[in-house]
């Protein structure tokens, strides 16, 4: 399939670089990247090259990226998060799919990073915004704000995953490509139990449809055949529907998508009247600043949420240290106004 230039350069004439993009996929597999960073970066690549209107890239360098980075960050105002995952899609593609060595790297420009506090809710909130989220999207929001996972990591969950005797969840393949136990809240068991019924009344179907297969990491699926059809290796979300694998052409049931539950929590934040940038995320940092409360030592919220340093974790003891949460009284309210 032929390139087209993105809208960041509409003039451009259209180029051949299927042959070029197939290389970006084929390395970002090899290095087994994930899915979403395989189309992330190639999109990236496909902008790149659009915005100097299908030139070669091998004859571009640290100029005509410096170029497109500042494109980004003055003309299109992007986030400093999305500026530096263009950034790495572009490093990752001369180094890695083009194996030029770029020599002036310190010249690039790069995003300055903003330390922010994270958006977090009170008990209240929390009890408000759960209450109002119905079906799945409800029981992955008590998941997240019981577990601490991160939104993909939950609805990436297995049927094996979740392990009933010794009440935890192995989160598979988290940031950075580790695995962590999570607790198993007891006041769920009795809803996923509920839900773990409907799913495998799915499966069932699907297997006598001829379908039930899922998607397995690596070569699990040439090693165990048997495997992807298995009620352990089932998704505990899986989708309503059959969908098309985009690197295998294989029909499967894949797990939910991720906005069905976003969308779900932004509608339950408005009619719950929370005036904060809430969202599923939103969820997970208050879980780790509720156990702070709690009086949990912060070295087990590090390992519960996952993170590699603990100077990630130490920012919730920031929130707590907010004037509110060291319970300091203002001088104003020991004054007798006048009406």
């Amino acid at each position: 399939m032929p390139f087209k230039p993105s809208r960041d350069s509409p003039q451009s004439p259209e180029a051949d670089y299927s042959d070029l993009i197939d290389r970006v996929r084929k390395v970002a597999r090899t290095r087994h990247y994930s899915i979403r960073t395989e189309e992330a970066y190639t999109a990236w690549v496909k902008r790149y090259i659009a915005f100097h209107r299908g030139r070669d890239p091998l004859k571009m360098g640290e100029q005509q990226i410096n170029a497109f980075l500042s494109h980004l960050a003055v003309a299109r105002r992007v986030s400093p998060s999305t500026h530096r995952q263009a950034l790495s899609a572009l490093l990752f593609f001369y180094r890695d799919v083009l194996r030029r060595r770029l020599p002036h790297l310190n010249d690039l420009v790069r995003p300055r990073t903003k330390r922010r506090l994270p958006v977090v809710l009170s008990r209240e909130e929390v009890r408000r915004l759960l209450g109002l989220l119905e079906g799945t999207s409800r029981l992955v929001g008590e998941l997240l704000y019981g577990t601490g996972m991160r939104l993909m990591e939950c609805l990436r969950l297995r049927i094996k995953d979740i392990d009933f005797a010794l009440n935890q969840i192995v989160v598979r393949n988290g940031k950075g490509g580790k695995d962590r136990l999570a607790i198993l809240p007891s006041s769920l068991r009795t809803g996923i139990n509920e839900h773990l019924e409907e799913v495998r009344v799915l499966h069932e179907y699907d297997l006598n449809s001829g379908n039930g297969a899922v998607w397995m990491p690596n070569a699990l699926a040439v090693k165990y055949p048997a495997a992807a059809t298995s009620w352990s290796w089932q998704y505990v979300f899986p989708a309503a529907s059959l969908s098309e694998d985009p690197r295998t052409g294989r029909t499967r049931r894949h797990h939910i998508h991720e906005t069905i539950v976003q969308r779900s929590v932004r509608a339950a934040v408005r009619t719950a009247k929370i005036h904060k940038p809430a969202s599923c995320h939103t969820l997970r940092h208050s879980f780790a600043t509720h156990l702070l409360e709690n009086g949990y030592d912060i070295r087990t919220i590090q390992e519960l949420l996952g993170h590699r340093d603990l100077k990630t974790t130490m920012i919730y003891t920031h929130v707590l240290n907010q004037a509110g949460g060291r319970g300091i009284k203002s001088p104003i309210d020991s004054l007798v106004l006048d009406s």
